[in-house]
């Protein structure tokens, strides 16, 4: 829940320097490296209008062709469903257009500062998003083991529940050096970044988060355990992370990725999509007005790839589901991992086999959100008896587990996110239809509001997704296992191709599950910047002196590289 992690508190002062999530595996200032007038670098005028293949329509795709074509390539995107992966916004049938429902992500952190930049770019609008206990939030109920409490902050709960905010807060200063942490990422400051981070994964790359908690002295209680696990810090409970790497844990708390998020006005999927259609000021040989929309056939994407192989001279020639065969330099593969080993015919060649192996290891998670339209926000009608919200943002250890309240003004149609689930709660509504998973979550919620009748207000059939059933997807986003770090660092690093064997180079890895914080956005952009850097290097391109590349300072900031025997 929000302020349960320390530096919320510490760091509400806004003289505090600003945090961003480009640490602590690899402290690269990504936001800088965009701002800068020098740009991302150039390619020699020989290569221009070079073809690049771009494997996934999503944002880490869309980002990595729009600026490779700024750089005067010409990017040849595929996509096997829709532009924005699983920046998905969907309207509901018959309603009003401007009731939309994000089935992927939905919250983003101001830390997400690569991702911020394209936002702005496009001229996209955020506004605060009502998780539990924000500010934005006019009221949330927490729900557990059927009894109910009501509360506008974190003081208004229980005890206990202070007492699970203050165990967290020990857990992560002692067993995690959060505070030391924190202030040096906020100052930027990557020798003491690299010290701490260095010691920890040693320490803590066979851990898993729950076994974190144990270990500390500040969660010896069961039930303290058990409540945090239900309830959580940021964003809800988390106990279906609790099998996961503390790594992954401490990603997210260091870089306040869970904390004062923003949606997007209109919907995510508009990043992707305009960003696709717009027309870049700045441009290397293509003309005025090029976009990658007017670079592709009928303004659409190559469909779905079926087929990767490598050919003569080391190019990587891609066949696509229309039967059309191509062959490159260079390609970027955006789309979720597993798709290399189940969807799309591939070479054991395309990549070593340490690689091969990683993306075999890699775990993902499952994910499921039903949502429904309704006539108005009447959750903030008051109980006569009570003077309360008649209804609030809720967690509960029910089966819609997080229940989300989204309005745009008291008058107005609004959405309910009558449930948001992960992992084993996630793959308890996979066998049900929308309206299967309506009803059980209705009943649900009218046992915690027995006076409200949540169904009269409904003017609208429910929109369902489960991502682990998505075919091109297979599920959410990636979550590290204990003992996995070897394995997402050979694949985050994978961009630094001069150390690979020539006949295993020119096809570069990118998306959110390739980075080191999956499940976030800035992960899709940090990883496609990655693989536009390795492009441009590998068709003999560099950057300017004075606005260095990620791979130019690798050797500064690699990841900690831990041992194989």
């Amino acid at each position: 829940m929000t302020s349960t992690v320390p530096n919320a508190i510490e760091h509400a002062d806004e003289q505090q320097p600003p945090i961003t999530m480009f640490g602590p595996d690899f402290p690269y200032a990504y936001d800088d490296f965009l701002a800068h007038p020098a740009g991302l670098g150039q390619i020699p005028a020989t290569a221009h209008g070079t073809e690049v293949a771009v494997i996934g329509g999503g944002l880490s795709g869309v980002v990595a062709a729009y600026e490779l074509m700024k750089m005067g390539l010409k990017p040849v995107v595929y996509e096997a469903d829709r532009i924005g992966g699983r920046l998905r916004t969907v309207g509901f049938d018959g309603c009003d257009p401007s009731l939309t429902a994000e089935m992927g992500a939905m919250r983003f952190p101001p830390s997400s500062t690569a991702l911020q930049y394209y936002i702005d770019l496009v001229g996209l609008e955020t506004r605060a998003f009502p998780n539990p206990l924000a500010e934005a939030t006019p009221s949330t109920v927490v729900d557990l083991k059927g009894e109910s409490h009501y509360a506008e902050t974190l003081d208004d709960l229980p005890q206990v529940y202070r007492d699970v905010a203050e165990a967290w807060a020990k857990c992560l200063e002692e067993g995690a050096d959060f505070s030391d942490m924190n202030r040096a990422l906020r100052e930027r400051d990557v020798p003491r970044i690299r010290e701490i981070w260095a010691k920890l994964v040693e320490k803590l790359d066979n851990q898993t988060f729950y076994g974190f908690l144990c270990d500390s002295e500040a969660f010896k209680s069961f039930r303290h355990r058990e409540i945090f696990g239900q309830v959580g810090f940021g964003t809800g409970g988390w106990d279906t992370d609790f099998p996961n790497s503390i790594l992954e844990i401490l990603r997210v708390v260091y870089t306040e990725a869970d904390d004062h998020h923003r949606g997007i006005v209109g919907g995510s999927q508009q990043l992707p999509l305009r960003l696709w259609e717009r027309e870049p000021e700045k441009i290397v040989h293509w003309p005025h007005g090029t976009s990658l929309k007017s670079l592709h056939v009928d303004g659409e994407p190559r469909p779905a790839v079926t087929r990767l192989n490598r050919t003569a001279g080391n190019r990587i020639t891609v066949t696509d589901a229309d039967g059309d065969i191509r062959t490159y330099q260079a390609a970027i593969f955006t789309a979720q991992s597993w798709m290399l080993l189940s969807k799309i015919a591939c070479d054991d060649s395309l990549f070593p086999i340490d690689h091969w192996t990683a993306i075999e290891r890699t775990h993902y998670m499952e994910s499921s959100k039903l949502f429904v339209p309704v006539d108005r926000p009447f959750w903030l009608d008051k109980d006569e008896d009570t003077g309360r919200d008649v209804m609030s943002m809720t967690l509960t250890d029910r089966m819609t587990r997080g229940t989300y309240l989204l309005d745009d003004g008291p008058d107005r149609p609004a959405v309910i996110c009558l449930s948001y689930t992960w992992c084993d709660d996630s793959l308890k509504w996979l066998p049900l239809s929308a309206n299967e998973r309506m009803e059980v979550m209705l009943k649900s919620l009218g046992e915690i509001y027995p006076k409200v009748d949540i169904r009269k207000h409904v003017i609208g059939n429910p929109v369902t997704v489960s991502w682990e059933n998505e075919p091109y997807f297979m599920g959410a986003f990636k979550a590290n296992l204990p003992g996995h770090y070897r394995y997402q660092r050979r694949l985050f690093t994978h961009f630094m191709q001069e150390r690979l064997p020539e006949d295993k180079r020119g096809i570069f890895l990118a998306g959110d599950d390739i980075s080191w914080t999956a499940g976030w956005a800035e992960g899709a952009v940090q990883t496609a910047l990655n693989a536009v850097w390795g492009v441009m290097h590998h068709l003999g391109g560099e950057t300017d002196a004075t606005n260095p590349g990620p791979g130019d300072l690798y050797e500064e900031i690699a990841p900690v590289e831990l041992p194989e025997d």
